[in-house]
């Protein structure tokens, strides 16, 4: 995945923020506002983030899979930022593992209208489906050393984001140069100025 802190834009016109997982979107859905609270904005952010491929209707989405999302995003914040900060969460940890039991969607390939090949899903995916899928990818996530070892959290002051630092240093310090790197640089001057002026 790109290592650039802001993606497309959604299907509700908003910029994205890519943190290279999955798992790790689900989570940024959370900051600065809550991003998931509506069914419609659920069903965009399955879209943009390729949870599902588009145009996926998700017919059956409804308000329970708001409090669903909600609860898997809460714990996968909880766990990785724990493991993340050497203090693990058990409970975490054991509800993620609980909902990356069920089967996620079973994709398949179809024939675009250009002739190349598209993904889509075989039905209509139930929440059960696309939570499971979304808690394998923390799993997968958490278990694999390389992926794990580029797990950051951003520097910027106030700045829960947590993303996969795919630079080429492995030096990326916060989810977006232009948001809170910029913070960091205006804070920096203002600072030295003050300093200055002392």
């Amino acid at each position: 995945m790109a290592s650039s802190a802001l993606g497309t834009a959604s299907a509700t016109s908003e910029p994205r923020f890519d943190p290279g997982r999955l798992c790790l979107d689900l989570v940024a859905t959370g900051h600065p506002d809550d991003r998931l609270d509506s069914v419609d904005r659920l069903r965009a952010w399955c879209t943009a983030a390729g949870l599902v491929p588009d145009p996926t209707p998700l017919r059956a989405a409804d308000p329970g899979w708001l409090v669903d999302f909600r609860e898997l995003r809460a714990h996968i914040g909880l766990l990785v930022r724990g493991e993340l900060g050497g203090r693990p969460v058990p409970v975490a940890l054991d509800r993620v593992n609980s909902l990356a039991r069920e089967a996620p969607p079973a994709p398949r390939a179809v024939r675009a209208p250009d002739g190349t090949l598209a993904r889509a899903l075989h039905t209509d995916p139930g929440c059960a489906a696309l939570i499971a899928a979304v808690a394998r990818d923390t799993v997968d996530l958490l278990t694999d050393p390389v992926a794990r070892a580029r797990l950051r959290q951003c520097e910027g002051d106030n700045c829960p984001l947590i993303y996969l630092d795919t630079s080429r240093g492995g030096r990326r310090r916060w989810c977006s140069s232009e948001v809170c790197g910029n913070r960091e640089r205006v804070a920096r001057h203002r600072r030295r100025a003050a300093l200055a002026r002392a």
